[in-house]
């Protein structure tokens, strides 16, 4: 049976200035953990100063400095990194973060996965899938128990970043089948059980979790109950083709060390509907029953944004 309330214990949280990983945060000091959070040098005095008044330790260690990242780790039960960007990032410095965490017996690890499955995708088809995978091989060598989250794509990019709806146009894009299944998860609830998770000694290898699993067709009939206009699916193409042109489009664009340029949101598309990726061992209910946000409430909520912002 495992606890609806974990126990409270400590956790080093890196990544805790991000969007995600201050979400982690609030939750793990609602939950009453103790948490150390992992900054930078050269994060400001206000900055810090916000995290410090959350009831949180503040350690600064750059991830070039072996020795502050043992301080940091020691005496921790749970390393959860939130970090994000790419190899250098999440493999680089998780890395080193992970030998730090190793060296002073530290027992679990919560890598900054938070993704759709990798582990059944194409080698090298998804780059930042890619350096996930990378950094799971270098985790699983070493004696720290290791829990990935994976909880689909971000329920959230649903309303913007991911332009699968096409609102004006009273579309929803689709590659190859509209009855594909895809997971989809808000921030704020993948935050929410990762906190649960990063104080669960029995958590497992992999947890699965989606707030909702939806499909093309089923987007486009909510949108449709939603505005009371109906959207209509447009195909888009195939998933083979939508990989031939993220490739083409990677080619033709300037080198960016941006995480999300236009052609790494094609891939995530591509190996979303190619079904590799979907969830198939949901865990939503371990740390006991939850009101999940579903893709509809996301989507309520922007059309009433929409409604109620001033005509220019």
């Amino acid at each position: 049976m495992i606890p609806t309330t974990p126990p409270p214990g400590t956790v080093l949280l890196a990544g805790a200035t991000g969007d995600l990983g201050g979400r982690i945060l609030r939750n793990l000091v609602a939950l009453g953990a103790t948490v150390r959070v992992l900054t930078r040098p050269g994060t400001s005095t206000e900055r810090i100063a916000q995290l410090r008044a959350q009831g949180v330790e503040v350690l600064q260690a750059g991830y070039d400095d072996p020795a502050g990242l043992r301080r940091a780790c020691a005496d921790v039960d749970c390393v959860v990194s939130a970090i994000n960007g790419l190899d250098s990032a999440i493999f680089d410095a998780q890395s080193r973060l992970l030998e730090a965490a190793a060296a002073v017996g530290v027992p679990r690890f919560i890598p900054s996965d938070f993704s759709i499955d990798y582990r059944g995708i194409r080698p090298r088809s998804n780059r930042n899938l890619q350096f996930r995978r990378d950094f799971a091989q270098r985790l699983d060598a070493t004696e720290i128990r290791a829990t990935s989250i994976l909880n689909g794509a971000f329920t959230d990019m649903l309303s913007g970043q991911a332009p699968m709806i096409l609102f004006s146009r009273r579309r929803v894009l689709f590659w190859s089948d509209p009855d594909q299944v895809l997971d989809f998860t808000t921030k704020d609830d993948t935050a929410a059980y990762t906190a649960a998770a990063a104080l669960d000694e029995r958590a497992p290898r992999v947890l699965q979790i989606a707030g909702d699993q939806v499909t093309a067709r089923t987007l486009a009939a909510t949108m449709s109950e939603l505005t009371g206009t109906q959207f209509r699916l447009l195909y888009a193409g195939s998933v083979g083709s939508l990989t031939a042109m993220s490739r083409a489009v990677k080619a033709l664009m300037p080198a960016s060390d941006k995480p999300f340029p236009p052609w790494q949101g094609m891939q995530y598309f591509a190996s979303m509907f190619s079904g590799d990726a979907t969830l198939n061992y949901i865990s939503n209910d371990r740390y006991g029953s939850r009101t999940w946000t579903t893709a509809r409430d996301v989507l309520d909520q922007h059309q009433q944004q929409i409604s109620s912002a001033p005509v220019a």
